[in-house]
């Protein structure tokens, strides 16, 4: 009997769940007089918008010839259509490198890692035609490569007809042929020049409405037709400092430069009034279509995007401590030692142990915060304090130590500042090796490393 040839292996379905995404009303926001509604691009399988480009630029580059079997997809990207990319191109065998900006999450360089991405970061700090600019870089290594495919996001045509041939009908049909306005960023234009596009065809007085963060040359483009001089953000994926190629600000009615505290803040608020899990450009979206709303006279159905799901944003806006560091939550300022701390016993932020407590228990807490030394509590009273150095002391010879308790391995002598103490007094311990123990009124306030001196310094910057 003759042997069956074997079919080549097929897509994963997984491919097949890009798009068709939902769209929900938010009630608990203030909208205004309007209805503002969003599509959660969230739900695609790569957790973005990001997957509807990648699989119509890969696809387009397969059926002209660009991309052959075994080649090597390579792409400049902040992060969500580099993993886009990676899902697509992996799904379909393709070896993928992606060249990124340093200011990307940690999420998301391990999400890609874990795709089997190749990585090359690169300075978020240089602008277009410096040789470590993220773009100009990724199109040098794929001249290098052979059989490589620079995909190009930013004039790549494939870019905006997948939102033309599919986010545009899609919110057509979920609003029921009833569109005021839509509301979305650029990271590379594609969204907006692909919903303009079908909008003007279905809907010409839905209005498109820009949404972008402040730094970004694109919003004042719009308001005033120059190109001026971008700042830097730290919401990611969207705003630029040229204007993208494939980028049609034609029919943009409207156009607002959001801060990046009001991003980061709007963000956090959808997902504690609608229970929304969105991204930092998700934030900026939603900032300026509030703006937008409350500015109407009449009511309007509005739509906008969460772009991304903010699993991806933990370590960052998500995080407190983050928050803090970078000056986007604030502190209760007491106008002395205490404005330095930056985990504050009081606030429940500093990670203690007891002296009864195993020293296993301290090493994974030290480690799961991150830190190098955690104080000794009985109460809100310190009695002493272990560092990382004592700790390895303890158990290097005898791991079995391990299950001693924190009293046998922690330092009991310990030096306190008062939070009256001077700057110079303060310097004097951490000149010594040693970490500033804040105590008033006998009870323990908190820590001073030279960490947090660094912060207070840095935030001081005008």
């Amino acid at each position: 009997m003759a042997t069956q040839p074997v079919p080549p292996p097929s897509d994963p379905a997984v491919l097949g769940l890009i798009g068709n995404t939902p769209l929900v009303e938010l009630t608990r926001l203030d909208a205004g007089r309007c209805r503002l509604f969003v599509k959660l691009e969230s739900q695609n399988p790569g957790g973005s918008i990001k997957d509807r480009i990648a699989l119509s630029m890969i696809d387009a580059a397969e059926r002209d010839g660009r991309l052959k079997p075994g080649g090597t997809v390579v792409e400049a990207t902040a992060g969500n259509t580099g993993l886009g990319l990676a899902l697509v191109a992996r799904a379909k065998d393709y070896r993928v490198l992606l060249v990124i900006p340093d200011k990307m999450s940690a999420e998301k360089v391990l999400h890609l890692k874990a795709l089997g991405a190749e990585i090359r970061m690169t300075r978020s700090d240089v602008t277009k035609g410096h040789p470590e600019y993220y773009q100009d870089m990724a199109e040098r290594l794929s001249s290098e490569i052979p059989g490589a495919f620079y995909v190009n996001q930013f004039g790549n045509p494939a870019n905006p007809l997948a939102h033309e041939r599919t986010t545009g009908p899609e919110i057509w049909k979920q609003m029921a042929h009833d569109v005021d306005a839509v509301v979305c960023g650029i990271g590379s234009g594609g969204t907006l020049t692909g919903l303009s596009r079908y909008f003007a065809r279905v809907s010409p007085d839905s209005q498109i409405v820009l949404a972008d963060p402040e730094g970004s040359v694109l919003a004042p483009y719009v308001e005033t037709g120059k190109i001026g001089e971008a700042g830097s953000w730290v919401v990611e994926g969207i705003g630029e400092d040229f204007i993208p190629p494939i980028a049609d600000l034609s029919r943009v009615a409207r156009a607002y430069s959001i801060p990046d505290a009001e991003s980061l803040g709007t963000a956090r608020e959808l997902l504690k009034n609608e229970l929304i899990l969105g991204g930092s450009s998700a934030g900026t979206l939603i900032a300026a279509a509030l703006r937008y709303c409350r500015e109407q006279s009449k009511p309007k159905r509005v739509v906008s995007f969460v772009p991304d799901t903010g699993s991806k944003y933990l370590s960052k806006m998500y995080n407190d401590f983050w928050m803090v560091d970078q000056g986007f939550l604030k502190l209760p300022q007491y106008g002395d030692l205490r404005d330095l701390v930056f985990r504050r016993y009081e606030e429940g932020a500093v990670v203690s142990v007891g002296a009864s407590d195993p020293l296993l228990t301290a090493f994974q807490r030290m480690r799961m915060a991150d830190v190098s030394q955690v104080p000794v509590l009985e109460g809100d009273r310190v009695v002493g304090i272990l560092d990382e150095s004592d700790l390895l002391l303890h158990v290097y010879q005898k791991p079995e130590r391990f299950r001693d308790k924190v009293a046998t391995a922690m330092i009991e002598r310990l030096e306190t500042l008062d939070p009256s103490a001077s700057f110079a007094e303060l310097l004097n311990v951490l000149n010594s090796d040693r970490v500033a123990i804040i105590v008033k009124d006998s009870r323990f306030f908190g820590l001073i490393t030279r960490y947090d001196l660094l912060t207070f310094l840095r935030r001081s910057l005008p």
